[in-house]
């Protein structure tokens, strides 16, 4: 979407006589689903945006306009105040934006929620030796726990599933991998800021084996044995993490099919992931 140099459009819309006297409207771009997004970028007064913004929202009424997206750069917090006066509440905020939003028609607002999970791999690692890579963490919900566990991270966003797990062993073993399959996922709900959780369980074939932990959030990093990781106490007591290690151990085994990744089209940046045992693109 292209943005003027200005986020004012002058003398476009003309309004009933007994309102507002014209002075200008937001300059806003029509969306896909009825509605209009505002991308704000220049400093602008308070005492000057709130009028417009008010001109402006009974401008797009009038059109039948459905959702009002604004986007307000951090450097114009001044106009959060106004915008919310006048009927807007937040959406998302990210750290250079807020995005605010306001539903126009006396109907339910069906502006869609705010991203309603969060994204995390774990990593799979063995060798020929049917050891499998694994860590102790310094902080977080395992430290001081004498737990091994499997490398694992946040996907970031625009990051695919598959490149998030190997930078992740990257970043902790400083082993370099190649991503093979998605084995297993789990959703979890109220994690992380009240947040769902998807977590995708991923195998990766190594290509190399000498480890260099990362000393900011690794305690311990090593190859153990399968059988060694799988038959920890903490797994047979928590099932989520017993079924993970059962299924990396039937995996290991040669008896379990997982999910191959595949870009449908060159150029694209997105993957499907397909069973490759039924399935071949």
């Amino acid at each position: 979407m292209s943005s003027p140099s200005t986020s004012v459009s002058k003398g476009k819309t003309v309004l009933p006589a007994d309102k507002i006297q014209q002075i200008g409207l937001l300059y806003a771009v029509n969306d896909k689903y009825g509605g209009v997004m505002v991308d704000m970028k220049e400093p602008m007064d308070s005492h000057i945006y709130a009028p417009l913004l008010r001109a402006s929202v009974s401008q797009w009424r009038q059109q039948g306009k459905k959702g009002v997206w604004i986007k307000l750069p951090i450097q114009l917090a001044n106009l959060v105040e106004p915008t919310v006066k006048e009927g807007f509440r937040y959406h998302h905020a990210e750290s250079d934006y807020l995005m605010l939003v306001h539903w126009i028609p006396d109907s339910p607002d069906a502006l869609p929620a705010n991203a309603s999970h969060i994204v995390g791999i774990g990593a799979f690692v063995m060798n020929n030796k049917r050891e499998v890579l694994v860590v102790k963490e310094k902080h977080g919900y395992f430290e001081g726990k004498d737990v091994w566990k499997f490398p694992t991270g946040v996907v970031n966003q625009g990051e695919d599933i598959c490149a998030a797990a190997v930078r992740e062993v990257k970043e902790e073993t400083g082993i370099d991998t190649e991503f093979m399959e998605i084995l297993a996922f789990r959703q979890t709900h109220k994690q992380f800021l009240g947040k769902s959780d998807l977590f995708f369980v991923c195998m990766l074939r190594p290509l190399s084996f000498d480890i260099t932990k990362q000393d900011s959030e690794i305690k311990a990093a090593q190859w153990i044995p399968i059988d060694e990781y799988v038959n920890q106490t903490y797994n047979r007591e928590h099932k989520s993490f017993e079924y993970i290690a059962r299924i990396c151990s039937t995996k290991s085994q040669g008896s379990y099919g997982g999910f191959s990744a595949v870009r449908p089209s060159s150029g694209k940046q997105n993957y499907l992931y397909f069973n490759g045992q039924d399935f071949k693109p």
